[in-house]
């Protein structure tokens, strides 16, 4: 099999399996509350990650990592996986899974924007225009198809949702600096996270009851949200990036099918009825995030 094909391969398992999560969050999120879900998504996504270092015989980088970079992992990790999964579930909780799944993916831009003050880029007015149609498909959305009453459905839910995307961006300029190796990187995240994750649980929460169905839920959520789509965008990229592997835009670009996607799993698995609003919303946050991306490649 080429690397072309094994890139685009790579690439599509991924983005069907994110397509997947937002319905995963909402129906774990029916059995257990945003803190006892993250805490057993925690402890799945850290099994599933030891298994794929081991199978790729990296432990050892972690050994060998020096002490800066396992300190910046575990700051790190205080933001991914605690805050920002902490707000994305409760978000999730708050609002419906078709509105909370569009206003998260808006991180590329609010990436872009922090990029101005903390890495000293610019933005043009292509990006300006990136960002008002982008979060003009937020407003679309958070209201219902009505942004002139500027009346949201859930604020409290609406806001969450886009601080998580603050945190995410940050979570990833923060990456930008480190020079660990990527899942071994991610490994200690999740780790140094875990003891901040129970300790909120035990002080905000409850210890979850380990039932069939939250169990299954929370377990999907650490393994396919946190753990296996990581290294398998990894390995997309990885192949993409060889000489007869076709270029990495080719496969970034299969990105933009996920939302959609996404949409239909909460239809028919979460039982949501898909507005008009939402499409139509999403639709302009797809295209912000697209012209965002030509203006870099510009």
């Amino acid at each position: 099999m080429t690397r072309s094909r094994k890139a685009l391969l790579f690439g599509l398992a991924t983005v069907g399996i994110w397509s997947t999560v937002a319905s995963a969050f909402k129906l774990s999120l029916r059995h257990l509350d945003p803190l006892q879900l993250l805490l057993l998504a925690d402890c799945a996504s850290l099994l599933v990650l030891t298994a794929i270092l081991l199978l790729q015989g990296g432990l050892a980088r972690i050994r060998t990592m020096p002490r800066r970079e396992v300190l910046r992992c575990a700051l790190l990790g205080a933001l991914n996986p605690f805050l920002y999964y902490v707000i994305l579930f409760k978000a999730y909780d708050l609002l419906p899974a078709q509105e909370a799944q569009p206003l998260n993916y808006t991180w590329a831009i609010t990436l872009s924007l922090l990029s101005v003050p903390l890495l000293g880029q610019k933005i043009s007015f292509r990006g300006l225009a990136a960002i008002l149609v982008s979060y003009f498909g937020v407003v679309l959305i958070s209201t219902h198809g009505d942004p002139l009453s500027m009346s949201f459905s859930n604020p409290t839910g609406v806001g969450l949702a886009l601080l998580s995307t603050l945190i995410w961006a940050l979570y990833w300029i923060g990456n930008t600096r480190s020079k660990a190796d990527p899942v071994a990187g991610l490994l200690l995240n999740f780790l140094f996270a875990l003891p901040l994750i129970l300790i909120t649980c035990i002080v905000f929460s409850d210890l979850p009851s380990l039932t069939p169905a939250g169990l299954l839920g929370a377990t999907y959520v650490g393994v396919f949200e946190m753990g296996v789509t990581f290294a398998l965008w990894l390995a997309a990229m990885k192949h993409a990036a060889a000489p007869d592997g076709g270029g990495t835009a080719r496969v970034a670009n299969l990105i933009f099918l996920s939302p959609f996607l996404s949409l239909i799993f909460i239809h028919f698995l979460v039982g949501e009825d898909i507005l008009p609003s939402t499409v139509t919303g999403l639709v302009f946050i797809i295209a912000g995030n697209a012209l965002m991306q030509w203006r870099r490649k510009s």
